[in-house]
């Protein structure tokens, strides 16, 4: 968990648990209704007479009654011939009108109207279930996207089932729980207090999904393929798969990373490219990649944060920061890496659930292209100081920290990348040389502290965490910034920060400190300081000529820290969920 330092918390999101239902799980499928009808489709008659002798009025009265559309029989329909072997009028003519007990259903046949109570109550009940989206309305999912939920649902219900018998439990208990649980379940055994195996084995699981997603998506092909995060390469070869030239996969592209502020969230909405071409990429599976916007906060300072759907129904919190006083033109965006977090820092409100599973690059871009669009102007720095430790989800970190950087043009000196603290990770970064800041969420200035702030402090003690960041240093040129939250009562103390500045000056590591005052978060015995230990603590680090800043924390009007807003609709579990286009 990055400890979502930003706005002082860490971000969260819900899973969904072990049965998803999408838009189009909630159709019946054409042999159950010929079966329930009793294979004759809706006229439940003999040859094409239907209705067994009763008026065509009668069977309207009966099906509407039943919640089920009317459809009429060949002899009602004009034009209509007797010879139905068995199948409706609207099977035979090739249309998708199925029953549907759902409460949005297909319009009528033409010519046709329900009773008036019936399309007030439609109207009433579409309206409840209408997603907050802009995109223009996606066609009937096809027999790829259709197997592509499938597949989803299957992944996430079978999360962790592979690791452990523990893991698995805890699976089951979230199916218990119900289909649309919507707060990660902490790994089986896995409780407050001192950090213990379970512990490592939740944070080993983190890494070796890491590790499979990276697999996956190198072999990533064919149908449900994803346009964002691509690069040119791939996206010629998925071109030239399907016969059009490479020049298309330039198209695909720039329709999803628009150089304005708006994208296509479908490959329907990507209009540069031909009628045809569209149907066959949505056929085969083919998405954007895009979320779903389900909710969004706003707070007088123009802080606004965003909770996005992703493709599995779960959700992830992500928040638009914009300048204020001159510089007008800075955008911040505080993007999340996994959903859930496995790190379990006492503060942070995603660390009061677990780990679901990590966000794959186009996941992570999509964050900043929702609050690019949503503000309407280009996004100019980039914090991964939201849901999740980057640390742990470092393969897809990396690719999307590429993209922002040489597609999307955010420079890499204005993206920042923060961790509490990985084994081997903060050195492996350095090998890699990268411009970008490295935010190291430090919270106390000695061991015994950190293990009751930072439990994994126990696993990676500090004076390691420092050697790392000297070697840091070595590796790649760039000063290490170290964040640290004050919690009143706690480490807020001039004497901390004292003893900090020595804890600097011994490991030669004079590095910037940002001071963040808490922001409250629900279910936490913790309290946000005032404002005069806070301008204590930042003059006493001054004094040990230590250079320091202080946050300004911003959204508190906007549910709280971040990790607020999810946790607010973690109460509400969402009761279905649209597949992103």
């Amino acid at each position: 968990m990055a400890s979502a330092l930003l706005l002082s918390g860490a971000l969260g999101r819900h899973t969904v648990g072990s049965s998803i239902r999408t838009r189009s799980s909630r159709w019946r499928s054409p042999a159950l209704l010929v079966a329930a009808a009793g294979g004759r489709g809706y006229s439940r008659g003999g040859g094409g007479s239907g209705g067994g002798g009763r008026s065509p009025g009668r069977r309207r009265q009966e099906q509407q009654q039943r919640g089920t559309w009317y459809e009429p029989s060949v002899q009602e329909k004009p034009g209509g011939s007797s010879s139905s072997e068995g199948a409706s009028w609207g099977q035979r003519q090739g249309l998708p009108q199925r029953r549907r007990r759902a409460v949005l259903g297909p319009p009528p046949p033409p010519g046709l109207q329900q009773p008036r109570w019936k399309q007030q109550q439609q109207q009433q009940q579409q309206q409840q279930h209408k997603p907050q989206s802009s995109s223009t309305p996606a066609p009937p999912a096809s027999s790829a996207r259709a197997a592509l939920t499938s597949a989803v649902a299957a992944e996430v219900a079978a999360f962790g089932s592979a690791s452990s018998p523990q893991a698995a439990a805890a699976t089951a208990a979230t199916a218990e729980a119900g289909p649309s649980a919507t707060v990660p379940p902490r790994r089986a055994g896995v409780t407050d207090g001192v950090w213990d195996r379970q512990d490592e084995l939740a944070v080993r699981e983190a890494l070796e999904d890491a590790e499979k997603l990276e697999r996956q998506y190198l072999k990533h092909s064919g149908d449900g393929e994803v346009i964002l995060g691509r690069s040119p390469e791939e996206l010629a070869a998925l071109m030239a798969s399907m016969g059009q030239p490479a020049y298309r996969a330039k198209q695909l592209r720039d329709g999803v990373m628009q150089a304005g502020c708006e994208g296509a969230r479908s490959v329907h909405d990507i209009t540069t490219l031909s009628k045809d071409l569209r149907a066959q990429l949505a056929e085969r599976g083919v998405r954007t990649g895009r979320s779903v916007l389900h909710h969004s906060v706003s707070s007088p300072d123009g802080t606004r944060k965003f909770l996005l759907q992703l493709a599995d129904g779960r959700v992830v919190e992500t928040v638009g920061i914009p300048a204020d006083g001159a510089d007008r033109k800075r955008l911040t965006v505080c993007v999340s890496s996994q959903v859930g977090c496995p790190m379990r820092c006492t503060f942070c409100a995603t660390g009061k659930g677990g780990f679901a599973r990590n966000l794959l690059p186009h996941e992570i871009v999509d964050q900043v292209l929702t609050v690019q669009e949503q503000f309407g102007q280009r996004v100019s720095n980039v914090v991964f100081m939201g849901m999740g430790e980057p640390l742990l989800n470092l393969p897809s970190v990396m690719r999307a920290h590429e993209i922002l950087n040489k597609d999307i043009g955010i420079g890499a000196r204005h993206i920042t990348i923060s961790t509490v603290g990985v084994p081997n990770a903060i050195q492996r970064m350095g090998r890699l040389q990268l411009q970008s800041t490295l935010a190291v969420s430090i919270h106390a200035p000695n061991q015994a502290l950190r293990e009751q702030i930072v439990p994994s402090a126990r696993a990676y003690p500090l004076s390691a965490l420092m050697a790392d960041c000297q070697e840091y240093f070595r590796l790649s040129g760039r000063r290490v910034t170290f964040e640290y939250t004050l919690l009143a009562g706690v480490n807020d103390g001039a004497a901390h920060a004292q003893e900090l500045g020595a804890l600097l000056r011994r490991h030669d590591l004079r590095s910037h400190v940002n001071v963040i005052p808490w922001n409250p978060v629900d279910e936490s015995e913790f309290q946000r300081p005032s404002r005069r230990s806070v301008q204590a603590f930042v003059a006493a680090l001054e004094a040990a000529g230590v250079p320091v800043s202080l946050r300004q924390t911003r959204g508190l009007e906007a549910a709280a820290a971040c990790g607020q807003l999810r946790n607010q609709h973690q109460r509400t579990p969402l009761p279905s969920f649209e597949l992103p286009a």
